[in-house]
């Protein structure tokens, strides 16, 4: 248990950034929060750990550096992005401090309880496995997956500003990007299989990945029903909407917009 509040207490400290805009609680905060915990992890753990729980942290170093460093660019950079954005995302201004507490705190346990199947396996004095290996394998998958999806679409705006990307790994799901974080998660979830133990620390780990699943279904969301307006008179959108899974390969789930309890 002390384990989980050292990165309880390092996301509430790394997230905090979002008390200068509210959304960078579950955005950049998020990045950085789960590299911070990475590498907390190491210090904590490095001469205990076996090569491959290290290498789970330094993933989880790699991919909220990538993920900060990304959105950190888009929020400052990207003028298109801020203008568009103005009006899809409340700028949080009238906000009470309360309710802004409430999303510090809950985002910041979520961080927790995301990382917490690694944390676990280290505290359980558990080395790598198959499991460990299996985890690692689908966290790499995830994280290239990812990374793919963004540079794809920065790439594909550039050259189309004004068209819907369908090329790339948008040619399989619409939403490329929200699936390679899933898969990063599931990963995660993995590596605590063998490990975990006791019901707490299996409430924990399942909650945190459901939370993530869940968000990400609700960002999936969001992005589509911005995209039907946006694309609202544009055939060929609807067409390679109607063809292709919204998160998903294969699976022929090609709209959420009407589930209005994903409200992440």
């Amino acid at each position: 248990m002390n384990g989980f509040l050292v990165l309880f207490a390092v996301a509430l400290a790394v997230s905090s950034i979002g008390f200068k805009k509210y959304v960078w609680f579950i955005s950049i905060g998020y990045g950085f929060s789960v590299a911070a915990i990475g590498a907390v992890l190491i210090c904590l753990f490095g001469n205990k750990a076996d090569t491959g729980l290290i290498i789970t942290c330094v993933l989880f170093i790699l991919y909220g550096c990538r993920l900060g460093g990304y959105l950190t660019y888009r929020e400052t950079k990207k003028a298109s992005y801020n203008k568009k954005m103005k009006t899809e995302i409340k700028d949080g201004k009238g906000m009470s401090v309360a309710a802004k507490c409430g999303i510090w705190v809950s985002a910041a346990l979520l961080y927790a309880c995301e990382t917490s199947p690694v944390l676990f396996r280290l505290e359980n004095g558990n080395g790598t496995d198959g499991w460990i290996i299996a985890g690692i394998i689908i966290m790499a998958a995830g994280l290239i997956t990812e990374t793919s999806g963004d540079v794809q679409k920065s790439l594909a705006k550039r050259e189309r500003p004004g068209r819907f990307v369908d090329t790339g790994l948008y040619r399989i799901v619409r939403c490329p990007n929200y699936l390679g974080e899933m898969v990063f998660w599931t990963g995660v979830l993995l590596t605590g299989i063998g490990s975990n133990s006791g019901v707490w620390q299996w409430v924990a780990a399942l909650t945190g990945y459901l939370g993530i699943i869940y968000v990400m279904f609700g960002g999936a969301r969001r992005l589509e029903i911005r995209q039907d307006r946006e694309y609202k008179d544009d055939p060929e959108y609807w067409a390679y909407k109607n063809k292709t899974p919204i998160m998903v390969p294969f699976i022929p789930l090609y709209s959420v917009a009407k589930y209005k309890w994903l409200v992440a």
